[in-house]
């Protein structure tokens, strides 16, 4: 009888550790193929934004700036000629605006609606380094909107636009006109050299922000030393910058700011001055960057949705944001969001890159504090090559601190970082560096099928919940993950 009750306990006991393994490799297999589900999901919504955006497409008319008497010979002003093309040009229903090869000196260029802007190959524009040369235009400044001179190439509230080709814009920015006005002796400053750190320059705008006074009237311009931008497209729909190059410009390089269908394709930035960020798409949305390289002074890409106050006004967040088959050398990040952040982000997709530079600190990056707030959301990155960066794969600083006391009473979220199918040979100091409040942790950082080769620190974490490494390699070793 005895045995026979042992028999039966025995039985029940095997089917409950039968039925537990069973359960536990159903959970695994089923959060695996979440897992996998999620992914294909994120992916396919990406693909789902890149046949949504619409490449602009112009009429079969030519308009050579020569015929409205343009000049190559460097120094002619041609800025009213390129200017009578556009117009003519657009009056006319649109098309192309040709430059030809050789070399043209202007002051900044307005585009309209239905202009193709188009380099010939061997033509190079050559901007004029004169403030005077540049005109007051609603604009903005370090994610602030104001008054101030005219961007290089500007496209105010137009539609089906673009410049295109295989010519140079040349800002002519150097250590002896744009840069100084940063106030960074570096960059050709000395005391006693007005800046934009004087007191009724950046600091000012920053200050008519939060007091709240309406953008007209906060007008800067001469006497107050804030760069322009290069090309700007300012509350614009369905617009291409393809194959340019870009070169020494006296601020950001490509700033698309409140625009929708955005494709920036083909372009080479090699601009080492100060806050020569690449591009910097700004409360935008559908924006596709794809096959550009980017060496740069600053960050290679950084998204960017207004700062403090501004921000939280015009209340738009750059969202869609999809980065493809780009190479990043030199820059503070290879795609950063922030720190300029205020109205939010979302939904950003990094794939087919590869970062490689000494002077690369960062590859991955996301900066806020608590002036600015706001969600950052949604950071997808798969299949990047990075050889080698200065600090860190993955930097994420909820307490960014520049230009004074950067603390307020908007705590940032930072939730959802996914890297996948990443190889890393030099990872510099660490491969996460990252810090979040206490009352508002970092969420959910994934590092799925990464190899680290070499890394000073594995990672260094304060404040993060549910950081997760799946099939991960640093230092030779797989890595467990940590206690959250």
């Amino acid at each position: 009888m005895n045995n026979f009750k042992t028999k039966i306990i025995r039985r029940k006991l095997n089917k409950t550790v039968l039925f537990s393994i069973g359960f536990f490799f159903l959970i695994i297999s089923l959060t695996r193929a979440q897992e996998t589900t999620d992914t294909k999901q994120v992916w396919n919504k990406m693909e789902t934004i890149l046949n949504s955006v619409k490449v602009p497409n112009f009429q079969n008319k030519t308009f050579n700036i020569l015929k409205f008497g343009a000049q190559s010979n460097s120094t002619f002003d041609n800025t009213k000629a390129i200017k009578k093309a556009i117009l003519a040009c657009s009056k006319s229903g649109g098309g192309v605006v040709l430059v030809p090869s050789g070399k043209y000196y202007t002051g900044p260029i307005h585009l309209e609606n239905n202009v193709n802007l188009h380099f010939e190959e061997g033509a190079e524009i050559l901007f004029s380094t004169n403030p005077k040369d540049y005109p007051i235009v609603h604009t903005s400044f370090e994610g602030t909107e104001l008054m101030n001179y005219s961007p290089l190439i500007y496209a105010y509230k137009k539609h089906n636009i673009a410049v295109t080709g295989k010519g140079i814009i040349n800002g002519q920015a150097t250590k002896e006109n744009w840069w100084p006005w940063c106030g960074g002796g570096s960059y050709g400053w000395k005391k006693g050299i007005p800046s934009q750190s004087d007191p009724l320059n950046r600091q000012r705008l920053v200050d008519m922000a939060e007091e709240g006074i309406p953008v007209e009237k906060r007008i800067f311009g001469e006497g107050h030393y804030l760069r322009p931008n290069c090309v700007e497209f300012f509350e614009c729909t369905d617009a291409l910058l393809k194959d340019v190059t870009i070169k020494d410009v006296p601020f950001w390089v490509i700033h698309p700011i409140k625009s929708t269908n955005v494709i920036i394709d083909g372009v080479t930035v090699r601009s080492h001055g100060p806050n020569n960020d690449g591009c910097d798409p700004e409360y935008s949305k559908n924006v596709i960057i794809k096959n550009c390289t980017f060496d740069t002074g600053d960050d290679c890409i950084a998204i960017k949705a207004g700062r403090d106050a501004d921000g939280r006004r015009v209340a738009i967040k750059s969202e869609n944001i999809i980065v493809q088959n780009c190479t990043m050398f030199d820059g503070h990040g290879g795609v950063t969001i922030g720190s300029e952040i205020s109205a939010g982000v979302s939904n950003v997709y990094v794939e087919n890159c590869v970062m490689n530079s000494p002077n690369l600190d960062v590859a991955i990056r996301l900066k806020t504090n608590s002036r600015r707030g706001a969600l950052i959301e949604n950071f997808y990155v798969r299949n990047i090559e990075i050889g080698q960066v200065r600090e860190a794969i993955v930097k994420v600083d909820m307490f960014y601190n520049v230009h004074g006391n950067q603390t307020g009473n908007f705590i940032p979220r930072i939730e959802n970082i996914s890297l996948e199918n990443v190889k890393v040979k030099n990872a510099g100091k660490y491969s996460i560096l990252a810090k979040g409040y206490k009352e508002s942790p970092i969420k959910n950082i994934t590092f799925k099928n990464v190899t680290i080769e070499k890394v000073g620190t594995p990672f260094s974490i304060e404040n993060v919940t549910n950081l997760n490494f799946i099939d991960t390699y640093i230092n030779g070793e797989l890595v467990k993950n940590p206690n959250n």
